[in-house]
């Protein structure tokens, strides 16, 4: 695979460098995507999913749906890519991981400094009086989830369609961003905002920013360079090549 020398030159120079993942990295791990034909929201339509409307509305259909989504994120295991980013942690002085996948395989692989933009599946929390929860699935028997301090419902800590983004985990997120100098956009389509922003204020704030995907995105354009290809053969040659070099 070929890597450009101003890639390598602009790493080696690098102290800081701030990552952006999306939903391509985890399909590699054989975590169905929410778009495409053969992605989960195909068969569903959002809004009566994935939105708090449809939750008061139906909170038992809403967590079976999630209860599904944790068993197959269970199932599946951090691939090459989520192993080579916990590797380039470590070779520079301020590395900062964002993903909007909620999946927990940045975790799990063994990445540390990690910005989740839409929350985590593992966690969730009472929509009354916010008390975090972990651990809650739909079992046999019980109508739904609820807080065992108040009663409250509980809900799966994620972003829905229709709410905002955390917005302290955003801010060091694009603050990340804007004060790296090397920024790497890796299998996100460029098309959700606001993490889209992230790619573009760190090139204009100066970072060298490279775009890893199987294809061309809206954001390509914009980019310092385009890398095709899947990230788990990408990313562990690039580490390899870096480790070589430096």
């Amino acid at each position: 695979m070929n890597f450009s020398a101003a890639l390598f030159e602009r790493l080696k120079a690098a102290s800081a460098v701030c990552v952006l993942t999306g939903a391509g990295i985890s399909a590699e791990s054989g975590v169905p995507t929410f778009r495409g034909p053969e992605g989960l929201w195909s068969k569903f339509r959002p809004e009566e999913l994935a939105s708090f409307d449809a939750f008061i509305r139906n909170p038992r259909l809403v967590w079976e749906w999630y209860t599904y989504r944790k068993k197959v994120m269970q199932e599946v295991q951090p691939n090459d890519a989520h192993r080579a980013l916990v590797v380039l942690q470590d070779l520079f002085a301020d590395f900062t991981l964002v993903t909007q996948n909620v999946d927990n395989l940045h975790q799990r692989a063994g990445s540390r400094k990690v910005l989740e933009l839409h929350g985590n599946l593992e966690r969730s929390y009472c929509i009354d009086c916010r008390r975090p929860a972990s651990n809650v699935t739909l079992g046999d028997g019980v109508d739904v989830p609820r807080c065992s301090s108040c009663g409250g419902l509980l809900r799966p800590d994620v972003v829905w369609f229709g709410e905002v983004l955390p917005q302290r985990t955003f801010m060091e997120a694009q603050w990340s961003a804007e004060h790296s100098d090397v920024f790497l956009t890796i299998g996100t389509s460029g098309i959700v905002y606001p993490a889209a922003w992230l790619p573009l204020g760190a090139r204009e704030a100066g970072s060298y920013v490279v775009e890893i995907n199987t294809e061309y995105t809206d954001l390509s354009p914009n980019m310092s360079e385009t890398i095709i290809g899947k990230a788990a053969a990408v990313l562990p040659e690039l580490v390899r090549l870096l480790q070589h070099k430096n």
